[in-house]
């Protein structure tokens, strides 16, 4: 994934890092909107807001620039860029939020239906790719099992 950032006329000192709706499109999770949603690090939050002073967004204290189509964030809720791009996908010019980063951040506005929906999305997801590791973990449980006599559950539930 390679986004054009030629518009804002900015070299980014560090990828900025994709959240949003586009970082739910990646995961093929659902289409995005027209916005590009980007939280950036502290030093090219401050370059940004010097370049465009009269393109700026204050949400209950984070701060943004929003200019040709994109909102980049110093936070979201107050968490910053280095917490956000933990464990985020490097692509060619930005960072993808981690799937559970972005669990994370819909959890934090699930107050509004959007964010909710998009929270259950990531849900679903994130239990499909677990699933997928059912038979792995079947074997690795068979085997400390194996090595235990008169095993007793006190309780248990799905597949054997």
């Amino acid at each position: 994934m390679i986004i054009d950032f030629s518009k804002l006329n900015f070299t980014f000192s560090h990828k900025p890092l994709l959240i949003g709706g586009m970082a739910m499109e990646f995961y093929g999770l659902r289409k995005s909107g027209v916005d590009i949603d980007l939280v950036a690090s502290r030093e090219d939050i401050e370059k940004l807001v010097k370049k465009y002073p009269q393109n700026l967004k204050d949400l209950r204290g984070d701060l943004g620039i929003a200019v040709y189509g994109f909102e980049i964030w110093k936070t979201v809720r107050y968490f910053n860029y280095d917490f956000l791009k933990e464990d985020a996908v490097e692509k060619d010019n930005c960072l993808i939020i981690s799937l559970e980063k972005l669990l994370f951040q819909k959890s934090l506005a699930m107050g509004e239906e959007k964010y909710l929906n998009d929270l259950m999305l990531i849900v679903k997801k994130i239990y499909s790719n677990q699933s997928e590791k059912f038979e792995q973990i079947k074997l690795e449980n068979q085997s400390i099992l194996s090595k235990v006599s008169n095993v007793n559950y006190v309780e248990k539930i799905g597949e054997n």
